[in-house]
């Protein structure tokens, strides 16, 4: 992140913005030539990539839906090829968001969360109410930061440092999902005392703020990895990705259900992709390859691949 921030120091994003459209690239890979197609396990309808125009022939990832299902926000870059140095240049790559209108989505708009002509890359989006979490890289962190906003008038704005009060550099806090009435947040993290590479882990509010995190335990985590965590509105469905368990290397979707006693039961494996090695990509913030393991709660119910549709 260091490297990110110096390569594009001295130089500001582009004013006005670009139009989000005019530097997708002509060609993109699409559903019909996955050799990963996802597939859903029994009882459940199979995965459908959202059609134009939250989708193009640019990347969109890390969505977030609102629980009355009608906004959606989403990161959205136009070239998936181009480095993070180049992609924080372009004025169009962070964080969009589009609402439902009847069987479609309207055109999606640009969620400003600078001021005008600072660099940001923001993204990982978390919407409750009237409070975004979100990560960013910017000017003054050396790698990438938990802030938040508060909409307000009709837009995103007094957006601020919120590493502290998640204990972020603490517990090395990831994506992340807040129950509903504010009480459990729950992460993945590699801190260490887990069960693999990356765990996930719940807190629970205090009156001084979030108490020291819990891991999951085996029932949800395992030596593999799993992350990207979903709490449904009313606190008893946790979704998330992780490694598939049924012989596939590709990643999975997975759900637990919230027991009596109030612990979490065995997963199940609800959406899986692969059935060969996986090549994982890095990317600047906190996840192997959303774009490929996205929980359920996120967008349509699968991790689908993304159409080659331009306007």
């Amino acid at each position: 992140m260091v490297c990110l921030i110096s390569l594009a120091c001295g130089q500001t994003a582009p004013s006005p913005a670009p139009d989000r459209y005019a530097l997708l690239p002509p060609v993109k890979y699409g559903p019909e030539s996955d050799p990963w197609p996802p597939t859903a396990a029994p009882g459940w309808s199979q995965p459908e990539a959202l059609p134009y125009p939250v989708n193009t022939a640019g990347g969109e990832d890390s969505p977030f839906l609102l629980p009355d299902g009608q906004t959606l926000y989403f990161f959205f870059t136009p070239d998936v090829s181009l480095p993070a140095e180049r992609q924080i240049l372009d004025g169009v790559t962070g964080l969009w968001v589009t609402h439902r209108r009847g069987e479609t989505w309207s055109e999606p708009e640009r969620v400003w969360l600078a001021r005008p002509g600072e660099l940001s890359l923001d993204g990982c989006a978390f919407v409750s109410g009237e409070q975004m979490y979100f990560c960013t890289v910017r000017a003054g962190y050396p790698a990438p930061q938990w802030f938040r906003a508060d909409f307000v008038d009709g837009r995103w704005q007094n957006w601020r440092d919120a590493g502290g009060e998640l204990r972020q550099a603490e517990y090395e806090v990831g994506e992340l999902h807040i129950s509903s009435d504010g009480q459990e947040l729950y992460f993945h993290s590699s801190h260490p005392g887990g069960q693999g590479g990356l765990d996930l882990w719940v807190s629970h509010m205090t009156a001084s703020g979030w108490g020291d995190p819990l891991n999951l335990g085996p029932a949800v985590n395992t030596p593999a990895w799993e992350g990207w965590p979903y709490l449904s509105p009313d606190g008893q469905e946790l979704w998330y990705c992780g490694q598939s368990r049924q012989g596939r290397l590709g990643p999975a979707v997975f759900r637990s259900r919230r027991q009596p006693d109030g612990s979490w039961g065995a997963a199940e494996e609800i959406i899986i992709r692969g059935n060969a090695a996986v090549r994982w990509d890095r990317r600047p913030f906190w996840r192997p390859l959303r774009s490929i393991c996205q929980p359920a709660g996120f967008s349509s119910g699968a991790p689908a691949p993304i159409p080659a549709r331009t306007p």
